[in-house]
């Protein structure tokens, strides 16, 4: 086994940015309908992994829609195994909207430009650059290593992770963690204040149907009982409520370190301890916590109606709903008073919350990796707002951290490249997220 303080070669500082590039112009847009077809991107990773001397897996629940799991044999065989994993899909994105066309790849002035560039082909691309790097140098890491990459996570992740963790658990014996997306980037919060939140947990997914029931009728006529009234009652009423406070042991670890960063002085476990207060004094920092501090719902999706002078016996709404760990009975109470005895309520998909330990060593490699290559960045904890793969991968008791470490430069909006136009990532991100992520795999 190398030395783990030995530096990754030049050519996967090439291959990184030749492999996200690459994916990108592979379109693997997710509608959420069912016809995304991932399996162009898993054959690519599944070709080089192979190159790199792996024996890679390809699986599907449904034709087409493919995922790629491959284990490296590390040198401990006592030792828990590691999960490392990355979605091949991509949500959709309109040409006529981007400077660039979003599935170019294009590689303009030092940036690679695309669908994906963020979310999540520049980690998948990583991965595939450390691995192979790893072949020509004859290194293999301590623990094993499981790679899964997989369909379907910009939906339901029931053809993806969903499908690997019921119906292949085998494939993961021994992993203990996982890393995949969602943390390690670098964060502006202000002059000389560099942040890299590694994520430590996720809110939970409430994805729900709602149905409101009344009296058809001529629509010319007086109705009481107007079920798309109703309906527009109870989402407004569901949009305009303010979620009470719930913090976790996660977000208040975060609030407790960016506090101490902005010379703040305050005691986050005292009695009556106002995190809306303090969220208000940490100016561009106060992004990486504030939606995360409360269960959250958003009225998304409308359906009503088949004729305009016709009122409809029922109407439909869809809400993209958030719970905090821990919150799920507050956020289940809340919709039932919220949503009132006409409209009903029903999960249209949902997904676990999760927590995880900040004093693990697993937290601690990762914290010293990033921290070796920008000695002048602070790491902090970070819950993610939305979710990843990882929900599904907890089935097996496997424990998630967000961990694609990226150094972006000053004014580079990551946030907004999520699901946003014009999403890009710099070479220089690249070649930074290669070496930490490299330096943490050799390490764990």
């Amino acid at each position: 086994m190398a030395d783990v303080t030995t530096p990754i070669d030049c050519q996967a500082l090439d291959e990184v940015v030749t492999f996200t590039s690459e994916l990108i112009r592979i379109d693997t847009t997710n509608k959420g309908g069912g016809d995304c077809q991932e399996r162009p991107a898993a054959e690519y990773a599944a070709e080089r992994l192979a190159g790199a001397g792996l024996e890679p897996t390809l699986l599907e629940r449904t034709p087409g829609r493919t995922n790629v799991v491959a284990r490296i044999e590390g040198t401990d065989p006592s030792a828990d195994a590691l999960l490392v994993h990355g979605h091949l899909d991509v949500v959709p994105a309109e040409p006529v909207d981007w400077a660039v066309h979003p599935f170019s790849g294009e590689i303009r002035d030092g940036v690679v430009w695309g669908r994906g560039a963020v979310d999540m082909k520049n980690m998948d691309a990583m991965i595939l650059a450390v691995v192979r790097a790893w072949a020509r140098a004859g290194i293999r890491p301590r623990r094993d290593i499981v790679i899964a990459y997989t369909a379907d996570e910009e939906a339901s992740a029931v053809d993806g992770s969903g499908f690997l963790a019921d119906h292949h658990p085998g494939l993961f014996e021994g992993c203990t963690e996982g890393i995949s997306e969602s943390g390690a980037f670098s964060f502006h919060a202000g002059p000389g204040m560099t942040l890299y939140p590694i994520g430590a947990g996720e809110r939970g997914t409430a994805w729900l149907k709602l149905t409101a029931h009344g009296t058809a009728g001529h629509g010319s006529k007086i109705n009481r009982a107007n079920a798309v009234t109703r309906l527009a009652a109870a989402i407004t009423r569901i949009g305009e409520y303010e979620w009470p406070l719930r913090l976790t042991p996660t977000v208040r670890a975060a609030l407790a370190e960016l506090a101490r960063l902005h010379g703040i002085d305050v005691d986050v476990e005292a009695d009556g301890f106002d995190a809306d207060a303090l969220i208000a004094k940490l100016g561009r920092a106060a992004a990486l916590v504030e939606p995360t501090v409360r269960n959250s719902a958003n009225p998304t999706m409308l359906e009503a109606g088949y004729k305009l002078n016709v009122i409809p016996g029922h109407a439909t709404a869809y809400v993209d709903g958030r719970m905090v760990p821990g919150g799920e009975d507050e956020f289940k109470d809340t919709l039932d008073r919220l949503t009132g005895p006409d409209v009903d309520w029903e999960f249209h998909h949902r997904e676990v919350a999760l927590q995880s330990p900040l004093d693990s060593p697993a937290y601690t490699k990762m914290r010293a990796a990033v921290e070796l290559f920008d000695p002048d960045g602070h790491v902090v904890p970070y819950c993610t707002p939305g979710g990843t793969d990882a929900k599904q991968f907890s089935r097996l008791g496997i424990t998630g951290y967000g961990f694609s470490p990226l150094k972006l430069p000053v004014g580079f909006d990551y946030a907004a490249m999520f699901h946003g136009v014009d999403e890009r990532v710099p070479v220089e991100a690249l070649h930074f997220g290669v070496k930490v992520l490299d330096h943490y795999l050799r390490s764990a």
